[in-house]
């Protein structure tokens, strides 16, 4: 085991530590979400994301990591978006939820875990297809949001962190 996987299983026990904490993990809070009735999936989220972004701007900037973007491409981003809603929302759990409520003994979590496995596996035998279709529409190549604005990620991040303290003011304020 390298110390990669070491810090991967650290890093993935201390998130799962953390989804249970945050309640993220309770069914009613996933569909408490998708009604936009509670916001704590949301700020956890966020919470998460804007905290990653210094993160991996930080040890970018440092030159510890390099940064390789995955294509920008618009038929992956709507196919893969839609699936994932439409999963959630019939499951009412997304990937990490799912695996966390069936570590917290929720065996119906088992479903949402199958039906991803499932999806996965069609994905692999469509993909020769979806390649030469979906995959093909309005790629935009390696590009990230500083790239495509021509500004430093510095400015995205502090932008970033701007709206999300406004929202969570907002949340805050509406009970959300």
């Amino acid at each position: 085991m390298t110390i990669e996987h070491v810090l991967g299983l650290v890093t993935g026990i201390l998130f799962g530590f953390l989804l249970q904490k945050g309640r993220v993990l309770r069914f009613e809070k996933q569909v408490a979400a998708m009604l936009l009735r509670d916001m704590t999936i949301l700020k956890f989220m966020l919470s998460a994301i804007a905290v990653g972004m210094v993160g991996v701007a930080a040890l970018s900037s440092a030159g510890v990591i390099a940064l390789n973007h995955k294509p920008m491409n618009l038929g992956a981003v709507l196919l893969g978006g839609g699936l994932f809603g439409v999963g959630w929302g019939i499951m009412g759990y997304c990937p990490g939820t799912s695996v966390g409520a069936l570590g917290e003994g929720r065996w119906h979590a088992l479903f949402a875990i199958a039906g991803m496995l499932t999806g996965a596996a069609l994905f692999a035998e469509a993909y020769p297809w979806l390649k030469a279709t979906v995959l093909s529409w309005a790629d935009f190549g390696k590009i990230g949001l500083p790239e495509a604005l021509g500004v430093s990620q510095w400015l995205i991040i502090v932008l970033f962190w701007a709206i999300v303290g406004a929202l969570f003011r907002w949340f805050e304020a509406k009970g959300l």
